[in-house]
């Protein structure tokens, strides 16, 4: 930096406008913080009486035609300028049109709820992700915010969203600014985004949330076989996540080219799935699926388990259900990981932690929020693993992803597509 800019920088008029701009992220960022941190602490609560009273309540599956329907009817009443829900939000930010309805909040969390209750496989961060970019863009209107201003909150909004419903901080800083496009980060918007992350988590945490804690051994030293195996599993983690986001996308197409009035969508489709689950006893690929993901980091499962929990959550989504896929993406991946540990003869535990991840980090494209949320989960010494696969999972994934607004502004490689 040349010793002009040096000057122009101490200048007073300079740190004044530096102050002052700091004081305006930082409290916007943790504005939004308490909202998303709080709305997610409601969120998750809700979420485990949802699966509790399921759970004792088995025969509450065959009302999920009827959820599907009352759910699709009330979106189809009041929610249509909201139901594009995440897709929603990164067109906002790319090119801000007008304010977020308020009503995409209770919408989409009372929508997720009636869905695990009912029984459909659905995840957790599209919720939390909508609330708390539905919630700080509200700011917009009692601020009088300007273009700028109103991207920095939507991003600080999924930012406190993420990490407050996964308890990962940096993963969901990071998460807000690498998942709007591929091959291009926005750091302008990184202090509020951390900020609004780390509040919301503690905010969450403050309010009794309890997340997941998953058993890990500990991770083995570096060798060059489990560097290799972390790159082939990668690739296989890669197509796992393009499979899924490009199936989800092929089923709701072709849901809503055959079936022109919306509620019936998920009411058929909720129809197949009750009766899929109680014909067969497939209970264990419905709703969020944390008793599976637990035993995968611990003991052999069945090796089918990732492929039954893809065509239930695909189905559910398709159909038109509410909720998020990241929660489906990490069961598909640790329990595919879970599969491939004895073929490539490494410890169930870390198969399990790298694919949780990494099947993530290709269907969302976004391979460093995804090793950071490695890191977080089950500890830095897993981080060179979870690099390697997450990276090559984004790599082999192609250009398509669980998000369709989501914009390529630089390719990942000349051979993808």
């Amino acid at each position: 930096m040349g010793e002009n800019s040096l000057m122009h920088l101490s200048s007073r008029p300079a740190l004044i406008a530096l102050f002052s701009h700091l004081v305006k992220v930082v409290g916007l960022a943790v504005l939004v913080a308490v909202l998303a941190g709080s709305a997610s602490a409601v969120f998750l609560f809700s979420l485990d009486w949802a699966t509790q009273t399921r759970n004792t309540h088995r025969a509450l599956i065959w009302g999920l035609p009827v959820a599907g329907f009352c759910v699709g009817w009330l979106y189809l009443k009041y929610g249509q300028q909201v139901e594009a829900g995440h897709n929603l939000l990164i067109d906002e930010i790319h090119d801000p049109q007008k304010v977020i309805p308020l009503r995409m909040a209770p919408l989409v969390l009372g929508g997720t709820v009636i869905s695990h209750l009912f029984g459909a496989s659905v995840g957790r961060e599209g919720t939390a992700v909508q609330m708390g970019g539905a919630l700080a863009d509200q700011l917009t209107h009692f601020f009088k915010l300007k273009h700028v201003d109103r991207r920095m909150v939507l991003m600080a909004g999924i930012s406190a969203g993420f990490a407050s419903v996964f308890g990962t901080p940096l993963a969901g800083a990071v998460f807000a600014l690498e998942v709007l496009a591929i091959g291009r980060m926005r750091f302008d918007a990184l202090l509020p985004c951390l900020i609004a992350a780390v509040t919301a988590d503690q905010v969450g945490l403050w309010w009794g949330i309890q997340h997941t804690h998953y058993e890990f051994a500990t991770v083995p030293n570096v060798t060059a076989w489990l560097l290799v195996v972390m790159v082939m599993a990668g690739a296989l983690f890669g197509l796992a996540g393009k499979v899924f986001a490009d199936s989800t996308h092929a089923l709701s197409g072709l849901m809503k080219k055959y079936i022109a009035y919306a509620p019936l969508r998920p009411l058929l489709g909720g129809a197949v799935i009750a009766a899929v689950v109680m014909g067969g006893n497939f209970d264990r690929y419905i709703g969020l699926g944390i008793p599976v993901m637990v035993e995968s980091f611990t003991h052999p499962l069945a090796p089918t388990d990732f492929l039954g929990k893809m065509v239930f959550t695909v189905a559910s989504l398709g159909a038109g259900f509410k909720g998020g896929e990241v929660t489906p993406l990490f069961y598909i991946g640790a329990t595919l990981g879970n599969a491939l540990a004895p073929l490539f003869d490494v410890p169930f535990g870390l198969m399990a932690a790298v694919g949780f991840v990494a099947v993530f980090a290709g269907a969302a494209n976004t391979p460093i929020a995804s090793t950071l949320m490695a890191m977080e989960l089950f500890g830095a010494d897993l981080g060179v693993f979870a690099a390697l696969a997450c990276v090559m999972s984004y790599v082999c994934s192609g250009h398509s992803g669980i998000y369709r607004a989501q914009r390529v502004i630089h390719r990942k490689t000349d051979a993808t597509s």
